[in-house]
């Protein structure tokens, strides 16, 4: 039987406070735990799974792996889980620590300006590794990457890009030797643009855009062509047509 104080602390990591005291934070789904147990970039603290699923996990054969597998019911697994419907199992993972230095040239990067979605930015996250975009930049004030949302949206994704959290106005003041492209909605189209081999792109907030701070600091205002009348795209969406359109 789970303890009642295992089920509060795992509970508390659906706050971004307890997450940023405790240093930790929470995956569900089997998808999900074993890409992020197999990644190795987070140290993992505790895995909750049914008994069927955690017979799966034995048979991973990953060192260390068994002693930190506890098997629940499912009832004690729903207490866990932060949707309505608990997927086979929950995990606590240790935080990575900061990066120091990010190497932008010869490669493409991201950066979020103020993002508060966690499905956008998750979507994103998964968006930039299948792009094999290596690095996101974000805002103070953009959403937790350790947010559940964020964590589940990325399929795993969140073990293979670097995410990396500071004053972008400062960082992008210092990129003097790399193109900033910034995604608005009046900008130069990008069928129009010749395919750079390198760049940062700057996505903004999905209400607010990009800070005009910002953009003053951007070589480049590019947009996507549209036929419809709709006011925009989804931040998410267009980041993907510009990857695609920048890297394939």
């Amino acid at each position: 039987m789970i303890s009642k104080s295992t089920i509060k602390y795992i509970q508390s990591l659906q706050h971004k406070k307890f997450r940023d005291e405790s240093g930790a934070f929470i995956a569900e789904g089997p998808k999900v735990v074993v890409g992020l147990i197999e990644s190795a970039v987070f140290p993992l603290q505790a895995v909750y799974a049914v008994q069927d699923w955690a017979e799966e996990l034995f048979s991973l054969h990953i060192p260390g792996l068994n002693e930190k597998i506890e098997i629940v019911k499912d009832f004690e697994l729903g207490k866990l889980a932060t949707y309505a419907t608990a997927n086979k199992v929950v995990a606590v993972f240790q935080k990575r620590e900061s990066l120091n230095k990010i190497e932008i040239k010869n490669r493409f990067t991201i950066v979020l300006d103020d993002l508060q979605d966690p499905g956008n930015f998750g979507t994103i996250i998964r968006t930039a590794d299948w792009f094999g975009v290596e690095n996101i930049i974000c805002s103070e004030n953009t959403v937790d990457m350790y947010n559940s949302k964020v964590v589940q949206s990325t399929m795993a994704s969140l073990g293979r890009v670097n995410v990396v959290y500071t004053d972008i106005f400062n960082w992008l003041s210092e990129q003097e030797k790399v193109n900033i492209y910034a995604a608005t909605l009046h900008g130069k189209f990008i069928n129009e643009i010749n395919k750079p081999t390198e760049g940062i792109l700057v996505i903004g907030n999905e209400s607010k855009g990009i800070k005009d701070s910002i953009l003053q600091l951007a070589g480049e205002k590019i947009t996507i062509p549209k036929k419809g009348h709709a006011e925009s795209l989804n931040a998410a969406v267009a980041t993907g047509i510009i990857l695609a359109k920048f890297m394939l």
